[in-house]
């Protein structure tokens, strides 16, 4: 996992990987489905990563180590850490297991607070080997680290481990600060979890806001029944021609068989949970949608 550790160039910001980061999504509750995707109810804790200077170097971090694969649900796995000079922040060699050997950058016999941050991406390594999923490129293969350890339960403390100021930075991953803040919120969103008391980083907080700003904006827009006046508006008149708006619309229009609605006319949109491709009839007014991956329904205004 990568280590800006304030040595290298200021933090990128915004949300560059957003379509890897949907992706992602929808590959996670794809492999897990929506009853292994419930096993993940419940974040890790503040108590449970804690790592204090008074605390023995390797019984501590063997500790919070098992923290971690706890809330990953992997309870035969078995992390050795140990620490060393290097440029990243951690890493660790995938191989069949049970135990698997976690190396982590020499600044964090210091430096412990962040620990449990590099120890959740290793493991979310170890998790999606394990279940099989991956994704060719390795730059997408790290953005979907990031994403399913935000989404399971132990990446907000990677955002947690964000802290910039006037002379330094450090940020862990490979996901920026905002994005992690989005994934963050739709779990939120899903599982009714608010992680905004747990940051520690100001710095945290803001980018979180920042990513369920627009979590939130993806929850409410057609033809979702919480879309505002005017993207219903947008909607109607793309409707009326059978195509969507050219940039900013999440749905598309095509034929469907029955005649139902619109002389038969079909809306496609995303869900907002997992990221599946739903496909309902168009000008039907209000109906209930059900996604087939993650089972969430859906209030519908088409």
């Amino acid at each position: 996992m990568t280590d800006d550790g304030g040595r290298t160039s200021p933090v990128a910001h915004g949300f560059p990987h957003l379509e890897t980061v949907r992706a992602s999504l929808t590959a996670l509750f794809g492999r897990l489905g929506a009853e292994g995707i419930g096993a993940y109810a419940t974040s890790i804790s503040r108590a449970e990563a804690a790592f204090g200077p008074a605390e023995d170097l390797h019984l501590g971090a063997h500790r919070v180590a098992s923290a971690v694969v706890g809330a990953l649900r992997l309870p035969d796995a078995r992390m050795v850490v140990s620490f060393r000079p290097m440029r990243d922040a951690a890493t660790v060699e995938l191989t069949a297991g049970p135990e698997y050997f976690v190396e982590v950058n020499d600044r964090f016999r210091l430096h412990r607070r962040d620990l449990a941050a590099a120890l959740s991406h290793e493991v979310t390594h170890v998790l999606l080997h394990r279940l099989g999923l991956g994704f060719a490129d390795t730059a997408a293969n790290e953005i979907l680290t990031d994403t399913a350890a935000a989404f399971l339960g132990s990446g907000w403390l990677l955002l947690d481990a964000y802290r910039e100021d006037a002379l330094s930075h450090q940020k862990l991953g490979y996901l920026t600060p905002e994005e992690f803040g989005y994934v963050l919120a739709r779990r939120a969103r899903h599982f009714g979890e608010d992680p905004a008391p747990w940051f520690s980083s100001p710095q945290a907080y803001e980018a979180y806001l920042r990513g369920r700003a627009l979590a939130g904006r993806e929850a409410h827009r057609a033809p979702l029944a919480g879309a505002g006046a005017g993207e219903r508006r947008r909607y109607a008149r793309a409707r009326r021609t059978g195509s969507a708006p050219p940039r900013g619309a999440a749905y598309r229009f095509g034929p469907g068989g029955g005649g139902v609605g619109d002389g038969g006319l079909r809306v496609s949109f995303p869900c907002p949970v997992c990221g599946q491709w739903l496909r309902v009839p168009a000008g039907a007014g209000a109906l209930r949608a059900r996604c087939g991956l993650c089972r969430t329904v859906l209030e519908c205004d088409t």
